[in-house]
């Protein structure tokens, strides 16, 4: 397995590497926070626990400072009782705000996270063809698995720890303002500093926390696709190459981890050391001001008490700040999924014509919903790397017509199909639905009107009922084993232990080849579709199982347009026109008479695979006597 779907210099992560130098993106956070203001009752009770929460902690210092000074004033005749009232109070509030942002910082941070990998996964479902061409399937796991997670994290928790660090501070400052302010001023003055130092780390911690997210993703994609294609690495003894490829990403995300946790280690430390000096200024200079008696001793110790909690929130904003960072870096991966637009989606001409045909309830788009013509003109297609895929192709079918595409391998074939049915667009011409660009018609209405089936069709988990009604989910049990038996899947589906009941397995893999393409058919044939298009569609069934299914479609085929894409061409005699499509042109037309006695292209792929055919049949002829 090569890494090349993850190569620096071929692929992007949705934001350019100049990202990596700017600080902290604030139309980002704001997008992201609109994400938890969905949930305005929660986040307001959110933020109302963690303000009592800290007005509480700011609250009982000054308990203490006035049961001291008043102990040293009036000695035994303090009513201690009023004093402990007052404390068991805060206590009480102080616990049931505790259990309050907990239960409502789980609850939003669920929702958030539910949210979130909702919008990507839909988002995901509306993205054109050409989004996943170089985007493997790992690299999207990690932006809806650990890197929502870490952003879900922020959101709920951060918004917690930011509002009760701020009222703590506030709160702080303001005590030790209103008990003395010179010596506040000097508990104070290390701010500027940690403000500085805050600013020097926070470009730093954000440009390897990226690096970090970047390389996790890469991880994760190479180990899915390690996990895919085991079977060919066995086959091949790729083992050792895949393992030093794996410990190549694993070294880099080594190195830019430890080099994120040294520097988020040497952030906190230092935030620390600021702490304990200015706690050590307060002693210095407050212990003399008691000495002088400008101050008294409850003052000193609600002074020391509160220079210790003063730093308590900003280590606990130090260590959101480098969860910030990573969660910045988790963010714009993430974002960059919700907020990626389609290539090919409904222009806003077309979605206006929708919203007015359903109001009036016409025609989904606002014209007729019948196909009874397709034309190519002058079409010309190229994938974003590499050159012409198709070069001017002219091409009229019409309603009931069979195509057949035969050619050599990378000829163009497939890529017909996938402007066919709008997977890509057209780089150049323009294809017409009954004289109209399909580009002015719905994606809707075009996709709900084919029914595919490709070389090797996807089978989901699920049960064999169940994927065949994937055609059409009001599909009755009736009708499902109705489709099954004009597939040719009926008998083998029967023989199964509980039948249309089966479980499948993941992909399919209590299956084999031949019965999945068996099973993909019947959907197709479920679905009625108006334009039905096979990709090498019978290549997996053996040729009596072809035959029963090509009786059974021969039905279905009627007043449609379908095309085959076909490498077993005794399988294509009868299609009503045979195109030869070599190097992103149509070199022949015409039906399967014509082109044989043309004696071009199509005659001699067919020759040579029939002289192959019956080479294969005489050797297991020869065989079999011989046994």
């Amino acid at each position: 397995m090569t890494d090349a779907y993850f190569d620096d210099e071929n692929f992007h992560d949705g934001f350019d590497e100049d990202s990596y130098k700017q600080g902290v993106k604030l139309e980002l956070w704001k997008n992201l926070i609109g994400y938890a203001l969905h949930y305005r009752k929660e986040v307001c009770l959110l933020m109302l626990c963690a303000f009592a929460v800290a007005t509480a902690e700011v609250a009982f210092p000054l308990i203490t400072r006035s049961v001291i000074d008043a102990v040293a004033t009036q000695g035994k005749e303090v009513d201690l009782k009023y004093y402990g009232g007052i404390y068991f109070a805060f206590c009480l509030l102080l616990s049931v705000a505790v259990g309050g942002f907990f239960w409502y910082g789980g609850k939003l941070r669920t929702h958030v996270s539910y949210d979130i990998r909702m919008d990507g996964f839909r988002n995901l479902q509306e993205l054109s063809f050409s989004y996943f061409d170089f985007r493997p399937v790992g690299w999207l796991m990690a932006r809806m698995t650990s890197d929502c997670e870490r952003l879900s994290n922020i959101l709920a928790w951060g918004i917690l720890d930011l509002v009760w660090s701020f009222t703590m501070m506030a709160g702080i400052a303001g005590a030790m303002l209103y008990m003395d302010v010179k010596l506040a001023l000097v508990v104070l003055s290390v701010l500027p500093v940690l403000i500085w130092m805050s600013l020097a780390f926070q470009k730093r911690i954000l440009g390897s926390a990226r690096l970090v997210r970047k390389t996790n993703s890469r991880i994760t994609g190479s180990y899915n696709e390690s996990i895919m294609g085991v079977q060919t690495s066995k086959a091949f003894v790729k083992e050792a190459e895949n393992l030093n490829n794996f410990g190549g990403l694993t070294d880099k995300m080594y190195g830019a981890s430890f080099k994120n946790a040294v520097q988020a280690a040497l952030y906190l430390p230092l935030v620390l050391t600021l702490g304990a000096l200015a706690s050590g200024l307060a002693l210095v200079y407050g212990g003399l001001q008691v000495v002088w008696g400008t101050i008294t001793t409850g003052t000193l110790i609600a002074f020391l008490t509160y220079s210790r909690h003063f730093f308590e929130p900003i280590e606990e904003l130090a260590h959101w700040f480098a969860e910030l960072q990573m969660a910045q870096a988790s963010a714009e991966r993430i974002m960059s999924l919700v907020h990626a637009e389609s290539d090919i989606k409904d222009s806003p001409e077309v979605t206006a014509r929708i919203n007015a045909a359903r109001q009036a309830d016409a025609a989904i788009d606002g014209y007729p919903n019948a196909i009874t013509r397709i034309e190519f003109k002058g079409v010309s297609f190229s994938y974003d790397v590499g050159g012409l895929v198709l070069n001017n192709i002219n091409l009229d079918i019409k309603q009931g017509e069979n195509i057949a595409i035969v050619g050599s391998t990378g000829g163009g074939k497939t890529s017909l199909v996938n402007l066919l049915c709008r997977f890509y667009e057209p780089t150049e011409g323009e294809i017409l639905f009954d004289g109209i660009d399909y580009r002015e018609r719905s994606l809707h209405w075009l996709q709900s009107n084919l029914g595919i089936v490709l070389q090797s069709s996807h089978i989901f988990g699920g049960t064999v009922a169940e994927n065949i009604r994937y055609g059409n989910l009001q599909a009755s049990a009736d009708e499902i084993v109705e489709a099954a038996k004009r597939a040719g899947a009926h008998h083998f589906i029967e023989n199964m232990q509980n039948g249309y009941d089966m479980h499948v397995g993941e992909g399919g893999s209590g299956l084999s080849a031949g019965q999945k393409q068996l099973i993909s058919f019947a959907r197709a044939i479920l679905a009625d579709p108006k334009i039905l298009v096979m990709d090498e569609a019978t290549s997996s069934v053996d040729t009596v199982t072809e035959q029963y299914i090509q009786a059974g479609l021969d039905e279905l085929l009627k007043d449609r347009i379908s095309l085959v894409i076909a490498h077993r061409l005794s399988t294509v005699r009868n299609a009503d026109r045979i195109l030869v499509i070599e190097q992103g042109a149509i070199t022949e037309c015409g039906s399967h008479g014509e082109l044989m006695r043309l004696e071009g292209r199509y005659y001699q792929l067919y020759t040579q695979q029939s002289l192959s055919e019956f080479s294969h049949r005489d050797e297991n002829w020869a065989s079999s006597n011989n046994s």
